[in-house]
């Protein structure tokens, strides 16, 4: 006879698409901050020029993906 048990899963969770956004971001205005020779004092410019690369990448391929979409191309606001 077999006996149903519970399936427990010990795996994390996976991390939601903000947060994957948020450190693509964090990431990449650190490259900036690298790239000036680690001089201090942009930080918030470096990460407003990182979302704007990361979220405009993301917009694109978004509007792409409308676009070809059922063979015809949507409104882009």
């Amino acid at each position: 006879m077999r006996h149903k048990t519970a399936s427990v899963s010990t795996a994390k969770p996976e991390k939601s698409s903000l947060e994957l956004t948020e450190e693509l971001i964090r990431v990449r205005a650190y490259q900036f901050y690298e790239e000036r020779g680690c001089e201090d004092g942009h930080d918030f410019e470096d990460w407003l020029q990182a979302e704007a690369e990361i979220v405009g990448k993301k917009s694109a391929a978004a509007a792409e993906a409308e676009y070809t979409e059922g063979g015809s191309r949507a409104a882009i606001a």
